[in-house]
């Protein structure tokens, strides 16, 4: 299967985005976000489960109406079944607890019309009678005895059950979570994970008067190994490189892919030193070996990787420091590429020639 977030953001994106919007319009199909997606998902992966799907209902001649686009995503679109699940796992979990909520209230009840039988019998048994009597009312108090127990023993395994049943449905979200900001592709954290990871390390960072390291790798020409390989082959790359990033990238360090070819890396409290040692290390592993195609084990070579990174200011916010790292990136690139470079113009790398 196709990367289709890669191809949606390379050169034949638009070409993609216009395809798109053509058999959207065939088809009488409104351009709204969700469709635009469900549609370029269709054109940029065509041997994809989605676009065998969609081929088949517009064989049949099936109107493709709001509903049926709407299953569609639901079924086929990652963030679709991703807001899916989260959906059903919240509905169990409020079916549950209000469950909990009926199994309290009614053992309150028992437990308070008990308490009118207590002092009932509290009563009778202060008011002088004969034998006969008071066996009478100490046998029903033990008849109520027993029914408050054998409540609130079926009440404790209620709450027991509900627990369990809690903690898996806190566990599934959690890994909804854990899917909602890993990306598929490579299991690294994706773009939106990143972002957010960014956001808390410069605020920790400020309150802690500590540094922050951001380095920005990309694999050099690779919409050239793309088209002479194909997207499997292309993916197999992504899923290489990103296996040496991961093998660097133990907390606190946080890596991610960022989109496409190009990852992204957090280094708190590291010295530019470090950082620039540790990119080398990445760009030396990823050059030395030589890849092979899984299908059919050709030989593809060696492929190489540039990096930039840049140290964080103090109160920088994290788009800007982004930015100085995509500079001394882009000056990696100008510079012959396989090189590592600092925004600040510290320690780098030789070219691996």
């Amino acid at each position: 299967m196709a990367d289709v977030e890669t191809t949606l953001r390379g050169p034949d994106a638009y070409k993609i985005a216009r395809r798109a919007v053509d058999l959207m319009e065939r088809h009488q199909v409104w351009p709204t976000a969700l469709n635009f997606e469900l549609w370029t998902h269709y054109v940029a992966d065509p041997e994809g489960a989605l676009a065998r799907e969609l081929t088949r209902l517009i064989a049949m001649g099936e109107p493709m109406t709001e509903l049926v686009c709407e299953e569609l995503a639901a079924t086929y679109l990652p963030k679709a079944r991703l807001n899916e699940q989260i959906r059903d796992a919240g509905d169990l979990l409020s079916k549950e607890l209000e469950s909990v909520s009926k199994a309290i209230q009614n053992a309150q009840k028992s437990n308070t019309a008990f308490g009118k039988h207590l002092a009932g019998v509290s009563k009778e048994l202060s008011t002088p009678g004969d034998v006969d009597a008071i066996k009478a009312v100490v046998s029903n108090l033990a008849d109520a005895t027993r029914r408050v127990h054998k409540e609130n023993q079926s009440l404790e395994k209620r709450l027991a059950d509900s627990t369990a049943e809690v903690d898996r449905l806190r566990e599934h979200l959690e890994q909804v979570r854990r899917d909602a900001t890993t990306d598929g592709l490579t299991n690294l954290a994706n773009r939106k994970a990143f972002d957010e990871e960014l956001d808390r390390a410069c605020a920790e960072a400020d309150e802690a008067g500590s540094s922050i390291c951001l380095a920005v790798l990309d694999i050099d020409h690779f919409k050239g190994f793309n088209d002479t390989w194909g997207h499997q082959t292309g993916d197999q790359v992504i899923r290489y490189v990103a296996s040496v990033i991961g093998r660097v990238a133990a907390m606190p360090r946080f890596a991610a892919r960022y989109g496409g070819e190009e990852f992204a890396m957090i280094f708190p409290r590291e010295s530019s030193a470090i950082v620039a040692a540790t990119l080398e290390e990445i760009r030396v592993e990823v050059s030395s070996r030589m890849l092979k195609r899984r299908s059919t084990n050709e030989d593809l070579g060696t492929i190489t990787i540039s990096s930039g990174f840049a140290e964080r200011r103090p109160k920088e916010s994290g788009h800007s420091v982004m930015e100085r790292a995509d500079t001394a990136l882009y000056a990696s690139k100008r510079s012959g590429r396989n090189k590592v470079s600092c925004a600040d113009g510290k320690p780098e790398s030789a070219n691996a020639a």
